[in-house]
Order: C-alpha cells, then sequence, then structure tokens
C-alpha cells in the first residue's frame, strides 16, 4: 500500500510539516481506532516511519510520537470483537495488540522525528546499562557540586520546569547568592542554556577523587588558630554540599524508581476497520526492519564497510541534498555502469559506491526500482559469474564482485516493500528474472580449488574466506526473499503468485540446493555450539536470517523439511540448546528476543517426531 493512497490531504499534511528526511523515511498509514494509557477510543491516521509509530487525528493538525520501535516487545493478532464497534465494521474489523515498555514520549506532543532539532535516536540499552549511565551521570553532576559549590536542579527538567518551586527558592535563598538567578523560566538547568556556569568533566566515577585533589584543602582547625569573618563562612559552605549531596542523592534513587517503571509493559490497540488492511502486515515488516538496522549498527565493522561514522551513525540524514539532485546523480551514475564493455575492476567501483550511498539515502532504492534496468541488470552480472569456470584466473575478483552484488540486491529489497515499481519488477513475466536470480544465488558451499603447486596456501585460504562471505550474503538475500513471499501471501486480493512455495519449488531443480540449506544448517549449530560469547552484533542478525530461512524450509517444503531433519536432528538435539542463549545473544541487542524466539520454534520442528 502506498502512503499516498486514498489521502492526498494527509500526505500534504505530513509533506509539509515533517522534514523531507522524515517524509522519504514513512512507509505506510492507515486509518484506526486507537485505544492506549493517553488515548481512548479515538479514530486517528496511524503513521509508520522506520523507526516510529506516529499518530495524528483524523483531520491532521498534528503530528505525535506514539511509540518507538525499539521499546516493543511484541505485536500479535487478537481475534475478538470489539464491543464499541458495531455492524459491519464489527465484524471485519482488525484487532492489533502492540505490547512495549514504558515510553514517556508518546504521552505529550513533540515536534516530528526528523526535524532539525531532534537528535539521532541511539540503539536500546539494557535496563542494567542504562542504571551504571545515571550512576555515571549523577557522580558527575557531584563533582561539579563539589568543584564550584554550585545546586544542580533538584528536579529533571523533562517534567519540572516551574522556577517558583519551593525547593528551587529555598535553594536560592541557601546559597546566599554564589550563583545569581540567570536561569530561564523554561529551563531552570544551567548547563542547557549554555551559561558555562559548571565546568565540563569526563564521565568517570573516578573523576570525583581525581579532580577534587585539584581543589585547596580547607584550613585545619586548632586551638591556636584566630577565627576570622572569612573563615567563619566555612561550616556553611559544608553544610550546602551536605545538603546538595542529600539532593541529589534522592533524585538517582527517584531516577531508579523511574526506570523500573519505563520497564513495566504498556498496551498499544489499534482497530484497523479496512476489509483491506494491511496495517499489520506493514507493522511486522516495519518492526523486522528495524530490529535488523538497528542491531547493525551496534557493530563498528558493518558502520565501517557501509561508510557510517562510528560515532554518530545517524548523522549522516542531516546532510541530504535535494530529490532533484539525487535522479540526476543516480542518472548519471546508471548510465556510466550500464555502458557496454565495462571493465570488472570499473563496476565494482560503481557498485560499491552504490552500496554506501544507498546507507545514506533512502531515495535511491526508489530510483532504483523505478529504473527499467538496474534489476535486470544485476541479475545478469550474478548469473554470468556464478557460471564462470573452475579456474582460478580472476576468481578471486569474481567472488569479491558476487559478493557485491548480492549485499546490494538485499539492501534494496529491505524496507521497500512499499514501493509499487519492485512488485512490478520481481512478478513482470511471471516471475522469470526473480527465478534466475535465486538460480543464480544458490551455490555449491565446498569451494573447488583447482591442484596446482603454484597456488599458494595464502591464496586458497583467501578464497575459502570469500567463499564464506559469498554465502553469508546469498542466505541474507534468500531471507529477503523469503520476507517478500510471506507478505505477499497473506495479501491475496493482489493476486500474484509469490510464495514461499513458488521459491522452493523454483530451486527444487538445483544441483547444489540441498548442499546449500545444509551448510545454513550447519552455520547455525556452529554459532550456538561456539566458544564465542557474546557473538558480535553481525553474527546475530545473520543468526536470525538463517533461522528464518531454515524455519520455512520446515514449514514449506516436504522435501527440504525431511533433509534438514534426517541429516542434522543429532546436531540440533545436543549442540543447540535454548537455556544459554541469553549468554550468546546479549539483551541489548534488539535482535536478540526475536531471535531466541525463532530459535526455539526451529528447534522444536527439528526435532519434532515424523
Amino acid at each position: 500500500m502506498a502512503k499516498a493512497k486514498n489521502n492526498s490531504k494527509l500526505d500534504t499534511f505530513l509533506k509539509r510539516n515533517t522534514s523531507r528526511d522524515l517524509y522519504e523515511r514513512i512507509r505506510a498509514y492507515e486509518p484506526c481506532v486507537v485505544v492506549s494509557g493517553s488515548v481512548k477510543k479515538v479514530f486517528m491516521h496511524v503513521i509508520l516511519s522506520d523507526e516510529r509509530i506516529y499518530l495524528s487525528e483524523y483531520l491532521p493538525r498534528a503530528l505525535r510520537k506514539a511509540l518507538s520501535f525499539r521499546n516493543i516487545t511484541s505485536i500479535e493478532l487478537i481475534n475478538d470483537l470489539p464491543d464499541f464497534l458495531s455492524g459491519r465494521e464489527r465484524e471485519r474489523s482488525l484487532h492489533i495488540r502492540v505490547v512495549h515498555t514504558a515510553n514517556n514520549a508518546g504521552k505529550k506532543s513533540e515536534a516530528p522525528q526528523g526535524s532539525s532539532k531532534n537528535k539521532p535516536e541511539c540503539p536500546s540499552v539494557s535496563p542494567s546499562q542504562r542504571h551504571d549511565l545515571g550512576v555515571r551521570q549523577s557522580l558527575e553532576e557531584m563533582s561539579h557540586v563539589l568543584l564550584s559549590t554550585c545546586s544542580a536542579p533538584s528536579e529533571s527538567s523533562d517534567w519540572r520546569i516551574s522556577p517558583t518551586s519551593m525547593s528551587d527558592d529555598r535553594l536560592e535563598k541557601e546559597e546566599g547568592g554564589i550563583i545569581s538567578k540567570r536561569r530561564s523560566a523554561s529551563c531552570p538547568n544551567p548547563d542547557v542554556l549554555g551559561l558555562g556556569l559548571i565546568p565540563t568533566f569526563p564521565q568517570s566515577p573516578s573523576s570525583v577523587h581525581l579532580s577534587s585533589s585539584s581543589i585547596a584543602p580547607l584550613p585545619s582547625i586548632t586551638n591556636n588558630q584566630h577565627w576570622t569573618p572569612a573563615q567563619t563562612d566555612r561550616p556553611a559552605v559544608s553544610s550546602r554540599r551536605s545538603s546538595i549531596l542529600t539532593r541529589l542523592m534522592r533524585r538517582t534513587l527517584a531516577e531508579k524508581d523511574r526506570e523500573k517503571k519505563e520497564d513495566e509493559k504498556e498496551e498499544l490497540h489499534l482497530y484497523a476497520v479496512s476489509p483491506t488492511s494491511l496495517i499489520y502486515l506493514h507493522l511486522q515488516s516495519a518492526w523486522s526492519s528495524y530490529l535488523i538496522r538497528s542491531t547493525l549498527m551496534l557493530d563498528p565493522v558493518h558502520r565501517k564497510r557501509c561508510g557510517i561514522s562510528s560515532s554518530f551513525p545517524g548523522k549522516q540524514r542531516c546532510h541530504k541534498i535535494s530529490w532533484e539532485r539525487t535522479c540526476h546523480l543516480f542518472s548519471q551514475w546508471s548510465g556510466e555502469l550500464l555502458q557496454e564493455d565495462i571493465s570488472l575492476e570499473r563496476m565494482y567501483l560503481l557498485l560499491q559506491e552504490l552500496h554506501t550511498a544507498t546507507y545514506r539515502n533512502p531515495t535511491i532504492k526508489k530510483l532504483f526500482w523505478r529504473s527499467p534496468d538496474l534489476y535486470p541488470f544485476l541479475v545478469k552480472t550474478l548469473t554470468e559469474s556464478s557460471q564462470v569456470t573452475l579456474e582460478r584466473v580472476h576468481k578471486a575478483d569474481r567472488l569479491l564482485l558476487c559478493i557485491l552484488v548480492v549485499q546490494t540486491l538485499s539492501l534494496m529489497f529491505r524496507e521497500t516493500e512499499i514501493e509499487a515499481a519492485r512488485l512490478s519488477m520481481l512478478t513482470a513475466q511471471q516471475g522469470t528474472l526473480t527465478a534466475n536470480m535465486l538460480l543464480a544465488l544458490v551455490c555449491d558451499p565446498e569451494l573447488q580449488l583447482p591442484d596446482s603447486t603454484n597456488v599458494s596456501q595464502s591464496s586458497n585460504t583467501k578464497l575459502q574466506g570469500l567463499q564464506a562471505d559469498y554465502l553469508d550474503a546469498a542466505s541474507a538475500l534468500l531471507f529477503e526473499v523469503v520476507v517478500l513471499c510471506q507478505e505477499a501471501s497473506r495479501t491475496p486480493a493482489l493476486g500474484h503468485f509469490l510464495t514461499v512455495s513458488w521459491v522452493f519449488r523454483s530451486l527444487k531443480p538445483h544441483p547444489f540446493l540441498l548442499p546449500f540449506v545444509g551448510y545454513q544448517a550447519q552455520q547455525v549449530v556452529l554459532v550456538l555450539s561456539g566458544q564465542q560469547c557474546p557473538i558480535s552484533p553481525s553474527i546475530a542478525v545473520l543468526l536470525y536470517q538463517r533461522c528464518s530461512v531454515l524455519l520455512a524450509c520446515l514449514q514449506q517444503s516436504t522435501f527440504l523439511s525431511k533433509y534438514i531433519r534426517t541429516g542434522f536432528k543429532e546436531e540440533f538435539r545436543y549442540y543447540v540448546k535454548t537455556s544459554g542463549l541469553e549468554h550468546k545473544l546479549p539483551h541489548h541487542y534488539p535482535i536478540s528476543q526475536p531471535a531466541q524466539h525463532l530459535l526455539s520454534q526451529l528447534l522444536s520442528l527439528v526435532l519434532q517426531k515424523p
């Protein structure tokens, strides 16, 4: 479903009231009855971007952040008939329950995501990590107070902004003019205003002790010492410090309580009343894409390969060129790629440029599928490279090119389900091009090396490494195709033939299909039985993708199901243990919980008695 379908008024509103970056990342929208902690049975537009769920009135006036995908724990359909609907709407309603952790951002109206004043979102962290961050912040604030005898705000400025509160007044009196009253009525925190009253120190608990060494010690009090008026202020300063530390300790405890509340589960209920509603599919797809993307962003190796900054992975979005300029550059690039007799090296460099640019600009995905030549060209390149003889000449170069082609196709498949041109391209001529891509994708996992004494062992090792990289990329692309067909099979009104069963029927004649699927099962067992703990974010995503493909094989293909159960039942029984998954898949990986659920399903089916 295209986001502009049947509602040009909402589309115009979004175009005018959001940044171009956010507008291009809106995946779908649909009117639903919304029920949550702050919204009670209101007919609103539910708007999905690649990071959040937004809400807007049916006659749009404002855009409200409702929920971030990072807070979602499950999305499920509920089989019931809502009592607040009647007639045909009650019978054809689709009830979706979204379970999530507490989300304070959704309880008040905020500026749209993507505006220049908003900071990029960071990947979700575990409760223990949030606690550690809070403790470090509090210790830093204590060091500021001890060094400057300045007071920190007694409450969080997010929800307590009144400058006339009792605590602030009493603090002003206690300080006795140490800090002049220069705080804004709407922002009592001097740090936010940039007044420079408190210096910045490293965020480390040790900074409290290290930095305090630069303070001149208080003069010792002896019986022979004569007191002066200036010295009588010292006990008052010490008392103020004690009072400030007490307030900071209370604030830390309050933050801990708030963190516990944030971990509590809340629910967002959506009731779609359209008989052709696709909101559930779009929700599932957007959430899955977010889990994969945000987990990969935790891996510095992945960010480096994609040309994304390690410090600020979302910052590149702020520096965008216009749609017209993007189209012009893309046209120039595609014209150069599609030239006849292009060299292998030049083709590789151009594809690498496309791959990197697509991570920074999602517009390129739309332009890719709207081009009539690029997808057929990549499929042709992959087919020709896979049919190259097993001679060693240029084999490494060909493997590198195949890896890049497959990775680029995976990137173009992801998060483009609402692009109508993609479905038209994939289903053209009864899916002939897509079937050719699948047949070219599958290969023999055993790399056949030539018998030659001139070939060094290091060269053979390099080739084997490239072959493993290709198989990883191939499993990721096969995952994208399986997800595409799963979504397509749930929308029979579209009238196309794409199903998971069609994928395996197309691949069945391939001579290396069974070894290829066996390799995927082998890798799952090796990762889960290996010593690496925890596994890297990229391997966690690959594990999730491989498990999805294997699960589809078990559910949709009789001969592949029999092959997996016969060949790998004992390996799964003895080496795959769900009890130790939390060590392999740490809590702060967004993909961890869905991957553990998928593994439990996979293990159950593999060990199932015939």
